[in-house]
């Protein structure tokens, strides 16, 4: 009997090999290398792939102008074995880790973050209301909402009263 865990959510590279399409640029292949590369290097199992897919066409039309992306993509295959569609999600992540000082990883980190973290979806799923200066700032829209903080325990001291120092505030 195996040791690995079953969950009711597909893995990364399940979710990558069923939604992505081809993208200007890139082969139906690299284009579900990109996404299951994305969904390893920015795991977020709950969310669903709307936004993964517009981050990763994103990454794709900012690499139009060279062959970094499909090249890199293609590399990264090699590299697993012919296959890192079907590596586990830990190994997925051991050789990403190994290519973070490429040109490829570089472009998917610097493209992605950007276009994934200011996505409004991610916002909604994050909890994240935007900005709030259009709205008049923070001072009446949650400022002081600290529910999600225990409250304090707040009691007053009843014992002898504490002798304070003061500095007479010459200079020495």
């Amino acid at each position: 009997m195996s040791d690995e865990k079953v969950s009711a959510e597909p893995s990364t590279a399940e979710a990558a090999q069923d939604t992505a399409t081809e993208s200007p640029g890139l082969t139906e292949r690299q284009a579900k290398l990109l996404l299951r590369m994305l969904r390893v290097m920015f795991p977020h199992p709950t969310f669903p792939d709307d936004p993964y897919d517009r981050a990763a066409k994103a990454v794709t039309e900012a690499s139009l102008t060279d062959s970094v992306l499909p090249d890199g993509l293609d590399i990264t295959d090699e590299v697993a074995g012919g296959d890192f569609l079907a590596l586990s999600d830990q190994d997925a992540t051991d050789l990403l880790a190994q290519i973070t000082e490429s040109d490829l990883f570089r472009r998917l980190h610097a493209t992605f973050v950007v276009a994934f973290y200011d996505d409004h979806q991610v916002w909604d799923l994050l909890g994240y209301e935007g900005s709030s200066f259009d709205k008049g700032g923070y001072l009446h829209r949650g400022f002081d909402d600290l529910d999600w903080l225990p409250r304090p325990r707040i009691s007053e001291y009843d014992g002898e009263p504490r002798i304070e120092l003061v500095a007479d505030g010459r200079a020495s």
